[in-house]
């Protein structure tokens, strides 16, 4: 195929993929109505080859990403015999039954704060569906972004994490995933404990796994490459030990507020030094949090931003070596029943870890002389126990 056949090609593509992804979103809209469509904030698009273990590191993904709620796997919303009878042959099901399906699982409630796409996108179809989504959520983003409902429509992120082995991994993976399954079966049978566990036809037989890894080096490979250009892309050698994978996985997430939180929150926040070494990944309920705060409470965020550069900073920049830095405030401005939560989340986020202490002091102002009576004065002093990650001191 010359370069001018594949730009046809190309075009073609795009254009069935907007005609997929429109149809299937009218079709959500006119049903439920736009202001609510309420999509997941995050999407970690877990995509790979055939063996490559997505199913054993969904749950360490899970946990270092902060989602409680389960992976969507698209293979297993495709269980009609029609769907089931491409599958076995090692092919896939059609890019506009996946989209219908998935963009409806994607607004229920669980899956607000995130959700983990196993097996998403798998075509170049698929990502210029995906793009349009994305496009879609960022819409709703801007356009309820000064009202009630801004909450339920932050902007999204979008992580594509590709694991990857050989072919040769992938086709000894399979067939070793299809024994263990045959004999857990078997032992059902002959003790009557436990449940029988699916079997993929293509675990079973080495040509159908052969064909299945290249299905996905033929199809899926350059979708998922294609993903490198537009979100963040996770590249992950998966052909050693789970926790050398895992270890992988950890390199490749680190937390980044720039393109987490809200364009808002981080304008807010960049004034404020990032901790050298950050080593926290995304939690979402604090990423959460701050945009909240940001949307709702947006005058006192700011005072409490302005308090912590003005008044904290210069302090605990001077206590750079040590890591630890103690700061008295009696400023009224933590009496607000949200700023002290405030505080903390912010450090929380700068890479800092902050211990807030209250103390109520009474203190005697005057006395009168007739009566004996004490006037007293009664104060808040908050204590604010910093620490991070000092600096290295060399001494030759």
């Amino acid at each position: 195929m010359n370069e001018n056949e594949a730009g046809t090609v190309r075009d073609l593509e795009i254009k069935d993929a907007r005609v997929i992804f429109d149809t299937v979103w009218e079709s959500l809209e006119d049903e439920l109505g736009r202001e609510n469509l309420r999509f997941p904030k995050e999407l970690i698009l877990l995509g790979g080859a055939p063996g490559a273990g997505k199913g054993t590191q969904t749950k360490f993904i899970m946990d270092a990403r902060g989602l409680t709620c389960p992976p969507i796997v698209v293979s297993d919303l495709l269980v009609t015999p029609e769907a089931q009878k491409i599958k076995d042959a090692g092919g896939m099901v059609g890019d506009k039954v996946v989209i219908a399906i998935l963009l409806r699982k994607m607004l229920q409630p669980e899956f607000r704060d995130g959700a983990i796409l196993d097996g998403f996108p798998r075509t170049d179809v698929q990502v210029e569906c995906l793009k349009e989504l994305v496009d879609k959520i960022t819409q709703l983003h801007l356009e309820f972004a000064d009202t009630p409902l801004a909450k339920h429509f932050r902007r999204p992120t979008v992580h594509a994490m590709v694991l990857f082995i050989s072919e040769k991994t992938s086709i000894k993976r399979q067939i070793k995933r299809g024994k263990q399954i045959q004999k857990h079966n078997k032992a059902v049978e002959e003790t009557g404990r436990g449940s029988i566990q699916q079997t993929r036809t293509t675990d079973l037989d080495e040509q159908k796994a052969r064909n299945r890894y290249r299905v996905f080096k033929e199809l899926t490979w350059n979708a998922l490459q294609s993903l490198s250009k537009i979100y963040h892309y996770h590249f992950i050698n998966a052909e050693g030990s789970i926790e050398e994978v895992e270890q992988n996985i950890l390199d490749e997430l680190q937390y980044q507020s720039s393109l987490e939180l809200d364009s808002r929150t981080y304008a807010r926040l960049r004034s404020l030094e990032l901790a050298e070494d950050i080593t926290v990944h995304a939690r979402q309920e604090l990423v959460k949090r701050l945009d909240s705060y940001e949307l709702e409470h947006s005058e006192l965020f700011q005072r409490v931003v302005e308090k912590i550069r003005v008044k904290f900073m210069p302090i605990i920049q001077r206590h750079a070596i040590s890591g630890r830095a103690v700061v008295s405030s009696e400023d009224t401005l933590f009496d607000e029943p949200e700023a002290l939560p405030m505080l903390i989340d912010i450090f929380s986020e700068r890479g800092y870890h902050a211990v807030v202490d209250k103390r109520n002091q009474v203190v005697p102002v005057s006395v009168d002389l007739k009566t004996g009576e004490i006037k007293l004065n009664r104060k808040s002093v908050f204590r604010v126990q910093i620490t991070f990650e000092g600096s290295e001191i060399r001494r030759g």
